[in-house]
């Protein structure tokens, strides 16, 4: 069989500082209503009067809000009144695999029934601007809303149009897929960069 192998899609923003909270919660729920696979009711959020789909899970909520917490007072402690402060979210989705067991594992205890494996990464980078006057905030203002539309659809283009690649459901646990949002991830990828500006 042959390896496949994983999207990683890039997303970048430029946010003001008072908003980067609640643009980058709807950035996250946006990808997760596409990919997260168990029966939910969908709820949503309104963000700059856009109303953005949610996935109205309590554990992810959590995560969620936990991450883009981690994210503000990150970009908070960094920023300097010209702005310029950055960060970045990763969202990975990975399925679980059987180990192909070898004798080595067996025999000295350490095999394990299953590794997980990444399917898809989502990079998500922030730069926060922060408007030295009220003409540059309002400026600022009426390029985001616009900004988050295009992010959002542009999440919901790759998600209609990136599908071979999600692996079939082999479990009948709640989420057969679990996922993981990180702060400032290390890894490197060869993704393709998505640019927005919010």
């Amino acid at each position: 069989m042959e390896a496949r192998k994983r999207p990683e899609y890039v997303l970048e923003i430029l946010v003001d500082p008072i908003y980067v909270a609640d643009i980058v919660r709807g950035i996250l729920h946006t990808i997760f209503f596409h990919r997260y696979f168990p029966s939910m009711r969908p709820s949503s959020l309104e963000v700059l009067d856009l109303t953005l789909p949610v996935v109205a899970d309590p554990e992810l909520e959590t995560l969620i809000e936990t991450r883009v917490g981690q994210l503000v007072r990150q970009l908070s402690s960094t920023s300097s009144p010209s702005g310029g402060s950055r960060g970045e979210l990763g969202v990975r989705f990975f399925e679980k695999r059987r180990r192909k067991g070898g004798l080595g594992g067996w025999l000295t205890g350490t095999a394990k029934s299953e590794e997980e494996i990444c399917w898809e990464v989502w990079k998500l980078k922030i730069t926060l601007t922060t408007p030295r006057t009220e003409t540059e905030r309002m400026t600022l203002l009426r390029a985001e809303a616009p900004a988050l539309q295009r992010t959002a659809m542009t999440i919901v283009k790759i998600v209609n149009r990136d599908k071979d690649h999600i692996p079939p459901i082999t479990t009948s646990e709640m989420n057969p897929f679990p996922y993981e949002i990180l702060l400032n991830p290390r890894a490197e990828y060869d993704g393709k960069t998505i640019g927005f500006f919010a």
